[in-house]
């Protein structure tokens, strides 16, 4: 009975040290999840960050947007009153050139017609 009692002590043994083993393995584990769960946490905090600070610039660019939206609508408005201003005084200066041309004609007729 001596023997099974030397077994059975030296098989304790090596269990207990095998499971102090595993269990160290485990809290390397542990920690270096807890490691990598903290770079992750942080990497998210700085995406969030980022994807604030593009929000920010979206909304900037928006209201820019606007601006030159408005902007570019007076400016057509006033392009298309300037064009009528431009087509109404080439029209009367024609109607002044035609006149002109008219009038010159009937004097030189009326010229030609007396001698």
């Amino acid at each position: 009975m001596a023997p099974a009692a030397v077994i059975s002590s030296s098989a304790t043994t090596e269990m207990k040290a095998h499971h102090h083993d595993d269990e160290v393995a485990l809290r390397r584990r542990n920690e270096e999840l807890e490691r990598e769960l903290k770079k992750s946490l942080e990497r998210e905090e700085r995406m969030k960050e980022e994807l604030m600070r593009a929000w920010g610039r979206l909304s900037v660019a928006e209201e820019a947007e606007e601006r030159l939206c408005c902007q570019l609508g007076e400016l057509e408005a006033e392009a298309v009153h300037e064009s009528r201003e431009y087509i109404a005084r080439i029209t009367e200066l024609m109607e002044q050139l035609s006149g002109a041309n008219k009038l010159l004609r009937e004097s030189s007729f009326s010229s030609s017609n007396s001698q």
